[in-house]
């Protein structure tokens, strides 16, 4: 492969690199670089698609495949930096081969005006989520299904976790997804910018599903895994829904009532 045009290397675990590494495993250095890793073709496409800033994609040269040749040599990021294999590998994605690319993409500012409504527009507010493989799969959801945002209120599972970013197969780039310090926050950015209601989920809702008109603009607030609704959104919510079941289970998972309740949206307005 020819030489890139503002290629640098890395060959030895010097700062730069374990700053990186740092990257997969440490909350903090990633808020306070605004950086996270990200690997897989489609993942990095989406990233590239949706205009998210590529801070650098890093190889270990002898590229295979036309994908990882055209991005390095089309000038997508700020740089370009050759590994060694070995590093590559350390910092690839542990249940697969070593990665061909990585890309570190700069995060976005969190502010709620990036979510841009419809006139009859869906949110989505994660109350607490635990689980970073849970955020992602909601946001394959909302991306699947159209929401316009989602907003993940309190303290939380990080959003840029490996773990997230795999889970939603590349959907974090395509919607806007804001966190936000405290709920109190999101309830007034929700009143303020347009006449939603506010939908709770919870077992113990006596409103089905079915019987709950989702054609107006909505923001479904979705409950912490193991606690539910906080007592905050539980208090504000215009009505809870349930959804009902036949088995023994006490409880859908978190992200499973959210997907069923976004594609009843979904069903109601088709």
């Amino acid at each position: 492969m020819s030489k890139i045009r503002n290629e640098s290397r890395v060959e030895r675990r010097n700062a730069r690199f374990q700053q990186w590494e740092a990257l997969l495993t440490n909350r903090n250095t990633r808020h306070r670089l605004g950086q996270f890793l990200v690997q897989g073709v489609r993942p990095i496409n989406e990233a590239i698609a949706h205009h998210w800033q590529i801070r650098a994609l890093l190889h270990a040269g002898n590229l295979k495949s036309q994908w990882a040749r055209d991005l390095v040599d089309g000038h997508v990021a700020d740089e370009v930096t050759r590994l060694s294999p070995e590093l590559l590998r350390d910092l690839s994605d542990k249940d697969d081969d070593t990665a061909e690319l990585i890309a570190v993409v700069a995060t976005p500012a969190d502010d709620l005006t990036r979510i841009r409504l419809r006139p009859n527009g869906v949110v989505v507010v994660l109350d607490r989520p635990i689980s970073p493989g849970n955020v992602g799969s909601l946001l394959r959801s909302a991306d699947a299904l159209g929401v316009d945002g989602v907003v993940i209120a309190g303290r939380a599972a990080d959003l840029y976790d490996p773990k997230t970013v795999r889970a939603s197969r590349g959907s974090l780039f395509a919607v806007p997804t804001v966190r936000a310090e405290t709920p109190s926050a999101v309830l007034d950015w929700l009143r303020t910018t347009t006449a939603m209601t506010l939908v709770g989920t919870s077992e113990d809702a006596v409103t089905d599903i079915w019987s709950h008109g989702f054609t107006g603009p909505t923001a479904v607030v979705v409950g912490n895994e193991t606690t539910g609704m906080s007592s905050f959104w539980s208090d504000n919510c215009d009505t809870t829904i349930r959804i009902p079941m036949v088995g023994s289970a006490s409880s859908f998972n978190a992200t499973v009532a959210a997907s069923i309740t976004l594609y009843e949206i979904t069903r109601q307005r088709a």
